[in-house]
């Protein structure tokens, strides 16, 4: 059983009933399926490997039938939800910040031909050069970061991408809703540290430091080791002619000749790492030019200023040679202080794949064959409110482990043990659903009758930069080495 005192526990299920009647007020329609679907997600036993057997889950009263009805006729009020996400609690960082990860999954549907709005979705092979892309819809989800080692976090959204969108424009509008949405819940104020956004290497994180200029927020993001940035111009000398250079000296990551000295520099020691050696030049920036997604860019483009971030580290726990990470920071100015936390900030940003995985291993997200979109979006949305439960139940849940597994303290509860525990918290919270209706199964088509309406098909689409054309060039036999600004 769980270690706080019954007083103590009131307020978490205080908590979770709160959230749990407004998660029922944002399903405007079949919210009695929707909900017991949710529930049954919940209290299952072991990891969702289909819709059909969460009807036989004793918290779902309906049948099968009524299941895939809600989720293809269903309706979620997302603004709503989206609202109730960022009234929680929610978790903060070692110096009080919230910090935001911003990373795209997939649902991957490579056979799914009547299924529109399907993308090619990059995947990571087992092998070298084993990447391939295959059909599906990519999701666009952002989540709260907590302080040290954890397999928690908090998503508070998912946005899927159509064809023809740019994943680096989409989430910075996407980020820019929840900042707003996070402000308006007071869950920040003025006085408090700015937000920390950090994205890894598939992002151009300059650009969404520029989109996101004008809120309380900061850009923190991997760089490819590849890319060459631009030192502040020299000051002008008097009398020269012509006009004023906009970009200083070449900062190559790939080579140290063009580095100078460090504006700060650190040494931590680390249980995993060993030893961590941070170096940080100040005021670097990328030379932009009218291409890609700047392509849409009027007049002068901008001159984004950041501090770039280098961080090496002695070994690996898996025995392969350590490569050094780029980093890039929209701040300036930075303090041997602040470059500490951010590279440990950065890691944390990796603690969202724990929550893919589980999403898809154990929440079952991506195993229901639906066929449009638009139920995909009602099921993703019911994914994280069913996420949102476990962490408000994260500390009223107690340990029930298997007897293999290793005890673990009441507040080192990993998403799926407190997932175990659920079905008994469940009769202490709010259960708002109305109980089903007796009602007898539709006839169904009549045997030996064929469908006579076949479901459209769809084709695969592709994604491209913007700006580039159709047409496709040939590639050059004598490729040049890359060298990104």
């Amino acid at each position: 059983m769980s270690l706080l005192h019954p007083a103590v526990r009131q307020e978490p299920f205080a908590e979770l009933s709160r959230f749990r009647g407004e998660f029922y007020s944002c399903l405007t329609r079949r919210s009695d399926a929707l909900f017991e679907l949710a529930d049954a997600v919940l209290c299952a036993d072991g990891p969702v490997r289909s819709l059909v057997e969460l009807s036989l889950v004793g918290e779902h009263r309906r049948g099968h039938g009524g299941l895939y009805d809600a989720l293809a006729a269903g309706r979620v009020d997302i603004a709503r939800l989206r609202r109730a996400l960022v009234t929680v609690p929610l978790p903060r960082a070692a110096d009080g910040r919230l910090v935001l990860a911003a990373d795209i999954t997939c649902w991957l549907r490579s056979n799914a031909h009547t299924s529109p709005q399907r993308i090619l979705c990059h995947t990571y092979g087992r092998g070298k050069d084993q990447h391939i892309p295959v059909p599906g819809w990519p999701y666009s989800i952002i989540c709260a970061l907590e302080a040290g080692r954890s397999s928690w976090t908090a998503p508070l959204d998912a946005l899927r991408l159509v064809p023809g969108d740019d994943a680096a424009t989409v989430t910075a509008r996407q980020m820019r809703e929840l900042t707003e949405r996070l402000i308006k819940a007071r869950q920040w104020t003025d006085g408090d540290p700015d937000i920390l956004i950090v994205v890894d290497a598939g992002y151009d994180v300059p650009r969404p430091a520029h989109l996101l200029g004008d809120l309380p927020v900061q850009v923190l993001g991997r760089m490819r080791s590849d890319r060459v940035l631009r030192r502040a111009a020299p000051p002008r000398e008097p009398a020269t002619r012509g006009r004023p250079p906009r970009h200083g000296g070449e900062f190559v990551f790939g080579d140290p000749a063009t580095w100078n000295a460090p504006d700060a520099a650190t040494e931590t020691e680390t249980r995993l790492y060993g030893t961590a050696t941070v170096r940080a030049w100040d005021r670097l920036h990328p030379r932009l030019t009218h291409r890609s997604a700047w392509v849409s860019q009027l007049g002068a483009l901008p001159v984004i200023e950041g501090t770039v971030i280098r961080l090496q580290v002695e070994y690996l726990p898996s025995g392969a040679t350590p490569k050094p990470v780029w980093l890039w920071w929209s701040g300036t100015d930075a303090t041997a202080t602040q470059v500490d936390l951010l590279w440990q900030v950065f890691l944390r940003r990796f603690d969202v794949e724990h929550t893919f995985r589980l999403f898809k291993q154990t929440l079952g997200w991506t195993c229901p064959k639906v066929r449009t979109p638009e139920a995909a979006d009602r099921w993703t949305w019911l994914i994280l409110a069913v996420y949102t439960q476990l962490r408000l139940a994260r500390p009223l849940a107690a340990d029930l482990r298997r007897p293999w597994e290793k005890p673990s303290p009441p507040n080192r509860l990993t998403p799926a043990r407190v997932r175990r525990d659920f079905r008994h918290l469940r009769p202490q919270a709010a259960c708002p659903a109305r109980a089903p209706k007796p009602s007898r199964p539709g006839p169904g088509r009549p045997p030996g009758r064929k469908n006579t309406r076949p479901a459209p098909r769809h084709d695969v689409h592709t994604v491209r930069k913007p700006g580039t054309t159709k047409q496709r060039t040939k590639k050059s036999t004598t490729p040049r080495p890359r060298r990104t600004g």
